[in-house]
């Protein structure tokens, strides 16, 4: 195979955007297979725009028409499973937009399905992971730079959504169309990131606001604590209603911190020895001496790195490793399968909240389901959900 000819799913903001680059020639390896959306505004657009690349209605119909060898969904959060597992019976590659799903019994199902079929390449759209300062962010905490991780703690409300953003589509922002909100729309990449780096708490209590600060009935507020089961803790802060908004990641080990400003500069304080170690052989006169002019040199050294991301790079990276996978076969930097863990802590800061209690991890896929759909029922716009 010298080329993946890629059906775009949904040609909204995302699916136009991949639509965009594969035509300009910016993805290595890749064309653009079809085109399928249900809107029919959205064919004028294709048209208009790629008059060359076949246009479906029906995403099935594409999957079966021979112009495609791959997919791509851009479409709202629940139908992501259905259509991967549809992709992969018909042995077509799968890279499925995040969140990988709403629940985790339903993303369960698409990767059971996945494990099926070793042949096809599966992989979830996290381009934060191609992200050079969250890569470098990663290295330092898998060669243990910093130690064993003692706290985590992210604030990340660079989210702000006016009303009229929630007010611009019937399933946006709702329990049966959207299946949530900030943790499920804007939060999926940090949520992700958080889990890949510092890996996945086993406890969780979450305090969510509902319609907190926007005419809403999804979250627009969460905090979140997290037991990682070692006496590590974690805090996760989101939002949509902060204008000015904040970014701020800092991980906390026995040997040093790590601190991401704005997703663009990582500082890096390295100590000279552990602290336990500080702890048991230093004096309070030594501590004394330090607070009262000694340098800092005595405690810890301090590296500064800055990065600059590039518009779009980070999606041309996914599109291109997949490309890559498919082509080549090298690895995924993200494979499908890992979008489970993202929607499984996503989830339980709703069950959580749902619940008022701390709620283990894995929790009751069951019992979320079934509170999931008590919202879905009172909203009264979607059918429950199985």
């Amino acid at each position: 195979m010298e080329q993946v000819k890629l059906g775009i799913i949904g040609l909204g903001a995302e699916g136009g955007m991949y639509a965009k680059f594969i035509s300009e020639g910016k993805v290595k390896n890749m064309v653009i297979g079809a085109i399928c959306d249900n809107d029919p505004a959205k064919k004028q657009v294709a048209q208009e725009n790629y008059p060359d690349v076949p246009f479906y209605d029906n995403y099935i119909d594409m999957l079966e028409s021979g112009d495609v060898n791959a997919v791509v969904t851009t479409v709202p959060h629940y139908l992501h499973p259905e259509m991967g597992i549809e992709a992969l019976k018909r042995n077509i590659h799968a890279l499925v937009e995040k969140p990988a799903g709403v629940y985790t019994k339903q993303v369960k199902e698409l990767n059971d399905f996945a494990a099926t079929k070793p042949d096809v390449k599966f992989a979830i759209f996290f381009n934060q992971r191609t992200n050079p300062l969250y890569k470098k962010v990663k290295e330092l905490i898998d060669n243990g730079e910093i130690g064993s991780i003692r706290r985590t703690n992210w604030i990340i409300t660079t989210w702000w959504r006016p009303q009229g953003y929630y007010d611009q589509s019937e399933w946006r922002a709702t329990w049966g169309g959207e299946g949530g909100g900030v943790l499920v729309n804007q939060a999926p990449h940090q949520i992700d990131l958080l889990q890949w780096i510092c890996g996945m708490p086993k406890k969780v209590y979450s305090k969510a606001n509902f319609g907190y600060q926007r005419d809403i009935v999804v979250e627009d507020d969460v905090t979140a604590v997290f037991d990682y089961g070692n006496g590590a803790t974690g805090v996760f802060v989101t939002c949509t209603h902060d204008v000015v908004g904040t970014d701020r990641l800092e991980i906390l080990g026995d040997k040093g911190k790590i601190v991401v400003d704005d997703s663009k500069k990582i500082t890096i304080k390295r100590l000279n020895k552990p602290e336990n170690e500080m702890s048991a052989t230093m004096s309070m006169q030594d501590v004394m001496s330090i607070f009262m002019g000694g340098g800092q040199g005595d405690i810890f050294t301090e590296e500064v790195l800055e990065f600059e991301s590039v518009w779009g790079g980070q999606h041309i990276a996914v599109l291109e490793d997949f490309a890559s996978a498919i082509v080549e076969g090298t690895p995924l930097l993200a494979p499908g399968s890992d979008g489970i863990n993202g929607v499984r802590l996503a989830n339980a800061m709703h069950l959580s909240s749902w619940l008022g209690k701390e709620v283990e991890v894995p929790f009751d896929e069951d019992l979320f389901l079934e509170e999931l759909n008590k919202r879905i029922a009172e909203e009264g716009k979607y059918p429950v959900r199985k």
